[in-house]
């Protein structure tokens, strides 16, 4: 017997008689929810104790992988794992997720069904935090590992999994630090996978059928900062116009005056794909967009579940001002988020909220993430492997491009990967991604099972030549 496998039987063995191979996929996942990996805005809040415990009990539960793979913790929380591959000459694959959660926004957690941290099981669900975004990406990725190496199988291509632990937070300290070793080893990948991408089981162009989502691009993050500087003073002899009601003036304004619809390059591919599955007149429609783009894009922005994937978005989400009541403020400052279409540029968006603004008593800043990534490949390998790993566990669904409309940890790794993807293959009703970030996340026992069948299909892809 080869002392490889040997050990990997050994360890396998250890593992059986702790209990931990007794638990089923549901159950771990359950228990992983069960700490509480948070990351918080403010980084003094932030338990690192839990990360620790967390990265333990990945010890534990998935003993072959930890045994067999190279294994590195990178800035104290992050994980690099290294599958070398039997030919050298190929270029690794690249498999991201990331182990911190979002909080629970205060005053909400009895609106969950269960604790949003008990990890339950019950009517066929797997409940709590972390359930879609994103520790059902890291446990997924290391249930399909663990069973690939139980059965001794072995790469030719390698594999490395990153598992960051501060995306929620930007991902400065998890994946930019990850990013940093892997090229100081000198890795560079044929393509990569984050998460994002999904199945959808109730897409009502698709009657009857299931859309996987693989998306090929994501939308940017721009923080706008808005400040009105004016006079303050007693409330008994307030200015004409304060700098609350200059600042409100400069929001509702903006508010009004979203940035006009457009179709851009994934979410028409989107269409193109989905043309022969789909009856009329949306088949004339998504076969001619040359023609017809601007209609569709118009009718998607009059939905809030499908206007992100057509517009750059506009979001007010913070507003600070005054110390006292009876104290007329005289600095008034708020933060406007939004998240970039491909295309669309940051120096784009400054000087149109300025020109909507038109107030030069409210300064506009901003802060920026670097590194966006581009639009990849949908006739790479990178998109060939996971639209394989689709069909093989879900043979009648409809595979398409798609952009995400939110942001991944993918940004810190654009100069190490010739293609960047993001799919982690769970099924869900539209309704539930409402829970993502929300009240009430859970995933679906089977579909759950089914997102590891696929991680272990695109696993053993990525590793064939």
């Amino acid at each position: 017997m080869a002392p490889r496998l040997a050990t990997r039987l050994s360890a396998l063995l250890l593992s059986l008689l702790a209990g931990a191979a007794a638990a089923s996929p549901a159950q771990r996942l359950a228990e992983a929810v069960r700490i509480p990996t948070i990351s918080y805005q403010d980084r003094e809040l932030i338990d690192y104790s839990q990360f620790a415990h967390f990265n333990q009990f990945l010890r534990d539960n998935y003993p072959l992988v930890f045994d067999a793979l190279e294994v590195e913790t990178v800035n104290g929380f992050s994980l690099l794992l290294r599958w070398p591959g039997s030919d050298p000459a190929l270029a690794p694959v690249l498999f991201t997720a990331h182990t911190d959660v979002v909080p629970v926004e205060p005053g909400t957690e009895g609106d969950w069904q269960h604790p949003p941290f008990a990890g339950v099981v019950a009517d066929g669900r797997i409940y709590g935090r972390g359930t879609l975004d994103d520790k059902v990406g890291v446990l997924s990725l290391l249930e399909a590992a663990q069973q690939l190496l139980a059965e001794g199988f072995e790469p030719r291509r390698g594999i490395v999994f990153a598992f960051g632990h501060d995306e929620e937070i930007s991902g400065h300290d998890g994946a930019s630090a990850l990013a940093a070793r892997m090229r100081e080893l000198g890795l560079h990948f044929s393509w990569m996978v984050d998460e994002g991408g999904m199945l959808v089981s109730d897409n009502p162009l698709l009657a009857g059928q299931t859309m996987a989502m693989i998306n090929i691009a994501e939308k940017g993050y721009l923080t706008l900062i808005l400040t009105a500087t004016g006079e303050g003073g007693h409330s008994s002899n307030p200015p004409q116009v304060s700098t609350i009601g200059r600042l409100s003036n400069a929001l509702a304004r903006i508010e009004a005056n979203p940035f006009p619809p457009r179709l851009v390059v994934p979410v028409a591919a989107m269409f193109e794909t989905l043309a022969p599955h789909v009856g009329q007149p949306e088949q004339l429609i998504f076969e001619n967009l040359w023609l017809t783009d601007w209609l569709v894009a118009r009718n998607m922005a009059g939905n809030r579940a499908t206007m992100p994937f057509v517009r750059t978005t506009t979001a007010l989400t913070m507003f600070n001002a005054g110390v006292k009541e009876n104290v007329v403020p005289q600095r008034a400052e708020a933060r406007v988020n939004f998240r970039l279409l491909p295309g669309d540029e940051p120096e784009d968006v400054v000087s149109y909220i300025e020109d909507v603004v038109d107030d030069p008593l409210v300064e506009v800043s901003y802060e920026q993430w670097d590194n966006r990534p581009g639009v990849a490949s949908i006739d790479g390998p990178g998109f060939a492997v996971i639209s394989e790993a689709i069909a093989a566990v879900y043979p009648q669904a409809v595979v398409v491009p798609s952009l995400l409309t939110a942001t991944t940890d993918t940004r810190h790794y654009v100069d190490l990967a010739d293609d960047q993807y993001r799919f982690h293959g769970v099924e869900l009703a539209t309704s539930q991604a409402t829970s993502i970030h929300g009240t009430d996340e859970y995933v679906g026992v089977r579909s759950y099972e089914n997102a590891i069948a696929i991680a272990r299909a695109m696993i053993a892809g990525a590793a064939a030549p």
